[in-house]
């Protein structure tokens, strides 16, 4: 397909975006080009937007930045084999070598060669988008546009959670932003005995109360460790799904955690953290997982069925849908922390 385009556009190496004309992308032999339909704003997003040192460090402008979404297929390349023209797709972000030895054993999601849509490559806040066959990911089209375009980020609180044993146990969320907010949901459906979050923001607590939370921990009005271990007649809980990155958080978390628990460490600090290993993890035995994506493509298939079953409300994360111009509004809304998830939609 040949033509023009409208994207939202990192031109140049200083915080900001530009909705610009440019070419729609040529596909390869093995893509598929997809008109997109929504699409999300993920963190991620938001570092580019501001162009702070991760992003100067990684990435390479000018870039069509963005990579939740949803679309339908509009073309195919001639040795595209499993997907056609109509086809309602979202994409796993990871573009994997498929040759180093994690994607040989297993373990494709921590891929040393990894390319990531949005960042390594062009990505989603465009009208149209190409990405290789092997990434796209079918999807019904009785499925909301929304929820769609919100499986990828869905997919890392899928990991992070289910990484080991929740039902019965007594859970601690840290952080609830999306992610956190759908750990909640899945924790409560998957029948976890008492979940807590900890979050400061009061709009993202009650959300997190909607989704399952029995306590809603404000970190800036009280000591959550204080709160869990006094619910837990100081035993600590079972597991910790830490999503927020924050090193204050992180240290919290692992006080939380009772002796022989698993902490999935899910959320990105901007700097080192000090723990106390010897106290926190060695002494009590704890299960310290780092949650880097999804797994591919077992996580799918999780994240398919918890759809499929209906148990789980997604949209309930959703509070904010704005057109795609209006990204510059959608990052500082998200910057503000008195959101959930931000759809973008497209004409």
């Amino acid at each position: 397909m040949e033509g023009k385009m409208k994207a939202a556009l990192k031109a140049e190496a200083a915080p900001g975006a530009t909705i610009a004309l440019v070419d729609i992308p040529r596909i390869g032999p093995r893509d598929v080009l997809v008109k997109v339909k929504a699409a999300s704003i993920c963190g991620t997003d938001v570092h580019i937007y501001d162009w702070d040192a991760w992003a100067q460090n990684r990435m390479q402008v000018p870039r069509i930045f963005g990579h939740e979404f949803a679309g339908e297929v509009v073309e195919v390349g001639r040795e595209v084999t499993q997907v056609v023209p109509g086809d309602f797709v979202a994409a796993e972000t990871h573009i994997t070598c498929g040759h180093c030895y994690q994607c040989r054993t297993g373990q494709a999601h921590v891929c040393r060669n990894v390319q990531i849509l949005g960042v390594d490559r062009d990505g989603a806040f465009a009208q149209y988008i190409a990405i290789p066959e092997k990434v796209a990911w079918k999807t019904g089209k009785e499925i909301d546009h929304s929820v769609a375009s919100i499986q990828e980020p869905f997919g890392n609180a899928v990991h992070a959670t289910f990484a080991g044993e929740i039902a019965d146990m007594t859970v601690a969320v840290f952080g609830c932003g999306p992610i956190g907010l759908w750990a909640v949901g899945l924790a409560r459906i998957s029948g976890a005995s008492t979940i807590f979050a900890i979050e400061p923001n009061a709009k993202r607590l009650e959300i997190a109360r909607n989704m399952g939370a029995d306590y809603k921990l404000n970190p800036r009005e009280l000591d959550p460790v204080h709160e869990i271990l006094d619910v837990t007649d100081g035993l600590g809980v079972d597991v910790v799904l830490e999503m927020s990155g924050h090193p204050t958080a992180i240290r919290q978390g692992f006080k939380a955690l009772r002796n022989g628990g698993r902490v999935s460490l899910l959320g990105i600090p901007s700097s080192m953290v000090e723990l106390d290993l010897a106290n926190d993890i060695i002494f009590k035995g704890a299960t310290v997982l780092g949650i880097s994506g999804r797994r591919i493509y077992d996580t799918w298939y999780r994240t398919r069925r918890v759809l499929e079953s209906g148990q789980l409300d997604l949209k309930q994360v959703i509070t904010h849908t704005l057109p795609f111009e209006q990204i510059s509004e959608a990052i500082e809304i998200m910057k503000s922390g008195d959101c959930g998830k931000i759809i973008l939609t497209f004409d």
